[in-house]
C-alpha cells in the first residue's frame, strides 16, 4: 500500500501530513521552511511510496485564489514537472488554521506550545488530508 501526503503551503513555512500505508490514519508529519519543501519532498518520495499529493487550496470567499493560492498552484505545477507520474488534487483549506488551533486547545496544549506556529501548520495539513479522505468516502 501507499501513503497520501498533504501540503499546507505557506509563504514561510509549510505543514506536511501523511496517511499510514493503509490510508486509515492521518498523522501530522512535520513543518519545514517553504524554501526547503522541494528537497524534502524529493527525499521523502525516495524513501516512501506516495500515491497522491493533496494541496490545501487557499481561496477568497468569492472563490478566487488568494495570493498564497497562486503560489500553491505555481509550486504544484513545478512539482508536476519534476514528478510527472505523481497525481495531485486540491482540497479547500478554509478555516483549517482555526480548526487546528481548536484542536490544540482541546488537547490541553500549554500556551507556549500553542504559540509555535509550526505546530499549527502540520495540524492544518492533517485537517486538509482528513477533509480530502472524507470527500472521497475513506474517512
Amino acid at each position: 500500500m501507499s501513503r497520501i501526503l498533504a501540503i499546507d503551503y505557506g509563504l514561510k513555512r509549510t505543514g506536511i501530513a501523511v496517511t499510514d500505508p493503509l490510508q486509515i490514519i492521518v498523522t501530522p508529519l512535520t513543518t519545514i521552511p517553504t524554501a526547503e519543501l522541494f528537497d524534502f519532498l524529493k527525499d521523502y518520495f525516495s524513501t516512501e511510496i506516495v500515491e497522491l499529493v493533496v494541496f490545501g487550496e487557499s481561496k477568497h470567499a468569492d472563490g478566487n485564489l488568494t495570493h498564497v493560492g497562486d503560489k500553491v498552484l505555481q509550486f504544484a505545477t513545478f512539482l508536476q514537472k519534476e514528478f510527472p507520474k505523481m497525481p495531485q488534487v486540491f482540497q479547500d483549506e478554509s478555516f483549517s488554521s482555526q480548526e487546528a488551533m481548536q484542536t490544540l486547545l482541546r488537547s490541553g496544549a500549554k500556551k507556549k506550545k500553542r504559540r509555535e506556529k509550526g505546530i499549527l501548520d502540520k495540524i492544518s495539513a492533517a485537517i486538509i488530508l482528513e477533509r480530502y479522505l472524507q470527500s472521497i468516502g475513506k474517512y
